[in-house]
């Protein structure tokens, strides 16, 4: 499979299959996490993956709520990472300030990225999930205070054959040498 197909691939799954995930796919998810890019190498994320039945189910919970209906697929991922992200390298954190960017949120952003596109090469689904309830799910997972979560991401074995992905053309989004 090569690159572009994979990009092609990946795509918000929200209907899994009831089937495990084995182990060493999800490692090789974290793997990819973990080899990607970040300002000054300050690699400012750690992830955290249950696959324990019971701990999936509790943080599925946490995503939504009865007001809250769009992240209700959840309790069908057979896994979910939660993505933790830390104050940068002490240089990361000067240029940060300096540039006004949140450079943790971008490195975190691209460890995710190879997380899912890691999955999708592997034949799963995910979902990043900005909706949930952190207090919740620090506490289901022992996170310790000082830490935010960035995301979860469900993970699971696509239910559905992915209909074809509507983006805006490539005029549209791009362009050289000028606005």
């Amino acid at each position: 499979m090569n690159h572009h197909e994979i990009f092609s691939l990946r795509r918000s799954v929200r209907n899994y299959l009831d089937k495990p995930i084995p182990r060493e796919m999800l490692v090789a998810c974290a793997e990819a996490a973990r080899i990607a890019p970040s300002a000054c190498n300050s690699q400012p994320w750690e992830f955290i993956i249950a696959d324990n039945p019971g701990i999936v189910k509790k943080l599925a919970d946490a995503s939504f709520g009865p007001l809250i209906k769009f992240n209700k697929f959840v309790p069908g991922a057979k896994a979910i990472a939660a993505v933790i992200t830390k104050r940068p390298n002490i240089i990361s954190q000067i240029g940060g300030f300096l540039k006004k960017r949140e450079f943790n949120l971008l490195d975190t952003g691209m460890a995710c990225e190879n997380f899912c596109l890691q999955a999708a090469a592997l034949g799963l689904g995910t979902c990043m999930l900005g909706w949930f309830d952190e207090k919740t799910v620090k506490k289901i997972l022992s996170i310790p205070p000082d830490r935010r979560i960035a995301l979860l991401i469900s993970i699971g074995f696509p239910a559905d054959t992915p209909s074809e992905k509507k983006r805006k053309s490539l005029e549209e989004m791009c362009r050289f040498n000028k606005y």
